[in-house]
């Protein structure tokens, strides 16, 4: 199993995706196109396609010019039938390649955060088996519209596009459900100033609110994680 990582921002790794990953013998290739690293031409060397997260929006073609590129590749995994998971931005740029709208600002959530699963999520074969309502990792100011082939799995009352399904295989993840209490620490320490700036509490917040909703959102984080790794 080889598995095309592409991370688009420092300090964005693949948190429980790893873990699920490396449980089963999985080959990362990872790539930085954002350092220029090159993308690949298409799916064939690779058996599914991770994108991953950071703080631009998924619109910024003229900062991170390799966009349209990703678009395309994205394109090409789904036409070869080969699993993809984008997470937040990664979910935004998903969303795009299949035409979905994508909405700048107005969905600012940071923290742990409810969300709810859609009747269809049921029968999907990656969250068929979480809780209806659970709470999870949060971090974007913004959103999108589905594409209008997309299946909507979950949603909460910031956003209510939190979880999609394209195909068999394509998914795309809002919240940051690779985001374990390690790597949530982590980035609050990596990304202290930036955090202070909007959320001047949350050094003071975090051990409680971990606390609270540290083990439930571990649990369906990893559980989502693993489940997506089967459908590759």
């Amino acid at each position: 199993m080889r598995v095309l990582v592409v991370q688009n921002y420092d300090n964005t790794g693949l948190g429980q995706v790893g873990a699920a990953l490396a449980e089963a013998g999985a080959d990362l290739d990872v790539r930085l196109p954002y350092k220029g690293d090159p993308l690949p031409d298409d799916a064939t060397e690779h058996d599914a396609m991770v994108v991953l997260g950071g703080g631009q929006n998924a619109l910024a073609d003229d900062e991170y010019p390799y966009f349209p590129a990703l678009l395309e590749l994205t394109r090409d995994f789904a036409g070869k039938d080969r699993a993809v998971l984008g997470i937040c931005l990664g979910s935004q740029l998903v969303a795009r390649a299949f035409g979905g709208e994508n909405r700048i600002g107005g969905a600012n959530e940071f923290g742990w955060c409810g969300v709810s699963l859609t009747p269809d999520a049921r029968a999907d074969p990656v969250l068929a088996e979480l809780p209806e309502m659970f709470p999870i990792f949060q971090w974007h100011d913004d959103t999108f519209d589905l594409p209008h082939n997309a299946v909507r799995l979950a949603g909460n009352e910031v956003a209510d596009n939190q979880a999609f399904r394209v195909g068999r295989a394509i998914y795309g993840f809002q919240f940051h459900f690779e985001a374990d209490r390690p790597m949530v620490k982590d980035w609050s320490t990596s990304f202290a100033s930036t955090i202070a700036s909007r959320h001047p509490d949350w050094a003071e917040r975090l051990d409680g609110e971990m606390a609270v909703n540290g083990p439930d959102a571990d649990a369906a984080g990893m559980a989502i994680a693993r489940a997506w790794v089967a459908t590759i």
